[in-house]
């Protein structure tokens, strides 16, 4: 029953991604997981897939998206916190300065917290909500949720229609993603994994509460991304993609097990469609993840040759 579906949905998926290897790669370690009685088949309970979120899923560029979401939140605090105007990151950020910013990170920082902290979980989750749906791009003038890769919403939908559960393990927040998650990548809030605030349990008005602390608990970032796979899911993956340095060890620890595995990388090396960077970059820095991908055969996506299309197209 399994194989033959499979070769159906071979035919018509991944329509973005053009013919070559890097498509007949993905396919061909489909078939072999899901053919029943071959010696690479993995139960479906096992068929368990990883996807970076920043990078991988969606652009990063010219900053990490959430970082936008956190200088927007400072911006909002403003009128709260007059002491502000003589802070030099504050200063920046309001002339939109980029580099002024990067270079007052340090004074940054305790901004981001201030304007980020002390509201519960649902007023935190409201705001994001508020901000997805409002904000734009400054390249693209699109909704940061249009600038997800229509390449891999059809990845993610056929590795589900073949049995797999799809993740997102990713360096951002969880309470950031969670929000928009389902509704854009089809993936629930209980199958995303990243970085975490610290929570308290408390009791407003009679009413249980979740509290947002200042600080972060755990970085779901380079070797904390293999800790919170296994913190959270549980099992090994047999499927990773990444785009940087940062998915380096999800790679490695993914790859290590038995039987059938894929290991995938997106390069980013299409400054037409969408941005060129890789080792010099100081957002999504791709280098020694590059070199171990050419050492370990790991499939390296490139964007510009095996994506048809980046973005779905703009809704009217």
């Amino acid at each position: 029953q399994e194989s033959a579906q499979t070769a159906v949905n071979a035919e018509a998926a991944l329509p973005s991604w053009r013919d070559g290897a890097t498509r007949k790669t993905i396919i061909k370690f489909v078939a072999d997981v899901t053919q029943q009685g071959s010696p690479t088949y993995v139960p479906p309970a096992e068929r368990i897939a990883v996807f970076d979120n920043d990078g991988t899923l969606w652009s990063e560029q010219p900053l990490y998206f959430q970082f936008f979401f956190l200088l927007d939140q400072v911006k909002a605090a403003a009128p709260s916190h007059p002491e502000w105007k003589n802070n030099p990151a504050f200063k920046a950020l309001m002339a939109n300065d980029m580099a002024g910013l990067m270079r007052e990170e340090k004074r940054l920082l305790p901004l981001i917290t201030a304007a980020n902290s002390g509201m519960t979980v649902d007023e935190y989750d409201r705001t994001i909500r508020a901000w997805i749906d409002t904000a734009r791009h400054p390249k693209f003038n699109r909704r940061y949720t249009d600038l997800v890769y229509q390449p891999q919403l059809e990845l993610l939908s056929y590795l589900r229609a073949n049995g797999f559960k799809t993740y997102i393990v990713s360096g951002g927040t969880i309470e950031f993603m969670r929000p928009w998650t389902e509704r854009v990548y089809g993936i629930p809030p209980e199958q995303v994994v990243g970085s975490t605030q610290t929570i308290t349990y408390d009791v407003r008005d009679g009413k249980p509460v979740l509290m947002r602390g200042p600080k972060l608990d755990f970085i779901d970032d380079g070797p904390g991304k293999p800790v919170g796979i296994y913190r959270q899911i549980g099992r090994q993956p047999i499927l990773a993609v990444g785009n940087s340095d940062g998915d380096l060890q999800m790679l490695q620890y993914t790859m290590a097990g038995t039987g059938a595995r894929l290991a995938m990388l997106v390069h980013h090396d299409d400054a037409q469609r969408e941005f060129a960077y890789d080792r010099q970059s100081k957002i999504g820095k791709l280098d020694k993840a590059l070199d171990e991908a050419t050492t370990r055969g790991w499939t390296v996506i490139s964007m510009q040759k095996d994506w048809a299309q980046i973005y779905p197209a703009a809704k009217p």
